[in-house]
C-alpha cells in the first residue's frame, strides 16, 4: 500500500448454521459499543494525548493503563498502548464508524512514525485487526508481535459458516514492509484484507506447552474494492484435513511453527500454540480464533 491506505469495514460478525435464518452473533459483534481510551504519550514524542478504541461496553478510560477485556467482550484489537525503552506511544488502526443506523469496525493500515532524538527512530507498519482474544499491554517490542496477542477463546460448537458484512477500499501499488528495524522496504504484489475462523482442538502438556490440531477452517482474502456494503457474506467452514478440497488455498494450511499464534497457558505464561496436524472431520473443537484484518502475511 504505497502512500495510501487499505481500509476494511466490517460489521455483524456471526457464526451461522446451514439455515439462512439461524446465526449466532458473536458478543459485541455488531460493533455498536466501544471503549474510548485516552493515553498520554511521552513528552519526548510531543506529549500528545491519543484516543485509542476497544470493542466492549461503552465507557471512557483516562490514563496510561494496560487494557484487559471488559464486559465479557471477546475482542482484542491491534490498537495498543506501547512502552518501549520507557517511551510511551499509542497506536490506533481500528475505529468505530457509522453503518446502517448503528456502527461498524473500520480497520485501516497505517504507518506509525516514532522518533525521539538519540533514543529511538522507527517506522512501523500497523494493520488494523480485530481478533477473538486479548492484546497483552503494554507492548514493549515489535520483534515478536504474536507474543503480545493471546489468541482464541474457548468454543465447542461446529458452525457451517463465518458470516459478516463488509466494505473494502483496496488501493493499487506494491506493499510496504516496515517493522521498525532497518529501512522501509517495498515488496512486489498487492496487499489483501482477510477474514477467517480457525477452530482448534488444544491441549497442554506437563511443561506448559500448548499443542493444537486444526478442526475447522474458514478463511478468505479480499483484494478488490467494493462500491457498497456486501451484506451477510459467508465463508464456509471446512472440517478436517482440507488440503484436497477444491476450495483449498495455500493460506488455509496449518500455521507454520515459526509463525505460531500465542496463548496464555495454565501457568500464566504466553507460549506458542503449535498446530501439529489436522483433526478428524468430526472432532469437537476447544477453541476458536476469529480475525478480520486490513492486511495479511508477515506481521508489519
Amino acid at each position: 500500500m504505497k502512500k495510501s491506505i487499505l481500509s476494511l469495514a466490517t460489521a455483524l460478525v456471526a457464526l451461522a448454521s446451514s439455515n439462512a435464518s439461524a446465526f449466532e452473533l458473536l458478543s459485541y459483534g455488531n460493533f455498536d459499543h466501544w471503549i474510548t481510551r485516552q493515553i498520554s504519550e511521552s513528552h519526548i514524542l510531543g506529549g500528545n494525548t491519543k484516543t485509542v478504541y476497544e470493542i466492549g461496553p461503552t465507557q471512557t478510560i483516562v490514563g496510561n493503563k494496560p487494557y484487559v477485556n471488559l464486559g465479557g467482550s471477546p475482542w482484542g484489537t491491534s490498537n495498543v498502548y506501547a512502552k518501549v525503552h520507557g517511551i510511551v506511544k499509542a497506536s490506533n488502526a481500528v475505529y468505530p464508524d457509522a453503518h446502517n443506523g448503528g456502527h461498524c469496525a473500520k480497520l485501516t493500515t497505517k504507518l506509525e512514525h516514532v522518533k525521539a532524538l538519540g533514543i529511538i527512530n522507527m517506522d512501523v507498519l500497523v494493520g488494523g485487526t480485530i481478533f477473538t482474544g486479548q492484546m497483552i499491554e503494554p507492548v514493549k517490542s515489535t520483534s515478536n508481535p504474536y507474543a503480545n496477542m493471546n489468541m482464541g477463546i474457548r468454543f465447542t460448537k461446529r458452525p457451517k459458516y463465518l458470516q459478516f458484512d463488509y466494505k473494502l477500499y483496496a488501493p493499487s501499488g506494491n506493499r510496504i514492509y516496515s517493522s521498525g528495524f532497518g529501512k522501509k522496504k517495498e515488496l512486489p504484489g498487492k496487499d489483501h484484507a482477510e477474514g477467517f475462523l480457525l477452530l482448534q482442538y488444544r491441549w497442554e502438556d506437563a511443561k506448559g506447552n500448548i499443542h493444537a490440531k486444526r478442526v475447522g477452517t474458514a478463511r478468505q482474502r479480499f483484494s478488490t474494492s467494493t462500491s457498497s456494503w456486501v451484506n451477510a457474506h459467508r465463508i464456509p467452514v471446512l472440517y478436517g484435513d482440507i488440503r484436497n478440497h477444491s476450495g483449498f488455498q495455500s493460506y488455509m494450511d496449518l500455521i507454520p511453527k515459526a509463525k505460531s499464534y500465542y496463548a496464555r497457558n495454565s501457568k500464566g505464561k504466553m507460549v506458542p500454540v503449535v498446530e501439529e496436524g489436522w483433526a478428524s472431520a468430526d472432532q469437537t473443537p476447544t477453541h476458536a480464533i476469529v480475525m478480520c484484518s486490513s492486511a495479511c502475511g508477515t506481521a508489519y
